[in-house]
């Protein structure tokens, strides 16, 4: 008996302790001094600081050469020629489409797969297959199987393309006299051959397999040709010069 009751009197004891630290805790945590709050304004001016410097990193790279041509050259200039009243009126490139046809892909699947390496160092941009509509015989094709491949650039990846066209890749073609000035379509849109694609610096002479052509179509909203012919010329664009016509008279 005298066990139980010397057991049950050290547990009680126990207890008693047990109560007294929790409560001593209690009151120390109620006596730690408070964190300081920032006020408001502190904290705006951080979230601030933090958007900027989001905004910086994603700065990578400014803005193309012959963006900042258009804007601050091109258009004036068009205004004045064309008597435009408004902005908005000046017209203005769309996109640019890059073209190969790789008719080989039909023997040996490898062609294209050089062809679309080859197109995406020179663009920048990773290439789209296109396929055969229709099926002909004479040329062993099949509608649906892939004979080319093509790449529309727009934006940023626009402007640096016709500007690395421009001013290097064109002035390496062999015997150039110019642009054709007949290639215009009646709607803004103008087209070009290239019958070797190794004009472009990107590419390496001894990792390139074969030569090839290519198809490079530019589009604006122009209304007409007289006026996609002048914005592309205020670009840079060497077209050839028009010839005036000698009549010959015989006698």
């Amino acid at each position: 008996m005298e066990t139980e009751k010397e057991q049950k009197e050290q547990k009680e004891q126990v207890e008693q302790q047990e109560k007294k630290e929790q409560k001593e805790h209690k009151k120390s945590d109620k006596q730690k001094p408070k964190k300081e709050q920032k006020p408001k304004q502190e904290k705006k001016q951080e979230e601030e600081q933090k958007k900027e410097q989001k905004k910086e990193q994603k700065r990578v790279a400014p803005e193309p050469r012959l963006k900042l041509l258009y804007k601050n050259e091109i258009i004036p200039a068009m205004m004045k020629k064309f008597q435009y009243k408004n902005v908005m009126q000046v017209p203005r490139l769309l996109k640019i489409v890059v073209n190969m046809g790789v008719g080989e892909a039909a023997r040996d699947i490898k062609e294209l797969d050089h062809a679309m390496e080859e197109l995406g160092l020179i663009s920048g941009q990773k290439p789209k297959l296109s396929r055969a509509k229709k099926s002909i015989s004479a040329f062993k094709v099949r509608s649906g199987m892939p004979v080319g491949c093509f790449v529309s650039l727009r934006g940023k990846r626009m402007y640096e393309f016709l500007d690395r066209l421009i001013n290097i890749a064109i002035p390496r073609i062999r015997d150039f006299r110019g642009l054709p000035t007949k290639s215009f379509d009646g709607r803004g849109n103008h087209s070009f051959g290239i019958k070797e694609h190794l004009i472009f610096v990107e590419l390496d002479y001894n990792k390139v397999p074969k030569v090839r052509g290519m198809n490079i179509t530019t589009a604006s909203n122009a209304r007409n040709d007289e006026e996609c012919r002048e914005l592309l010329k205020l670009f840079g664009m060497p077209f050839r010069r028009e010839e005036e016509k000698t009549v010959v008279q015989v006698n």
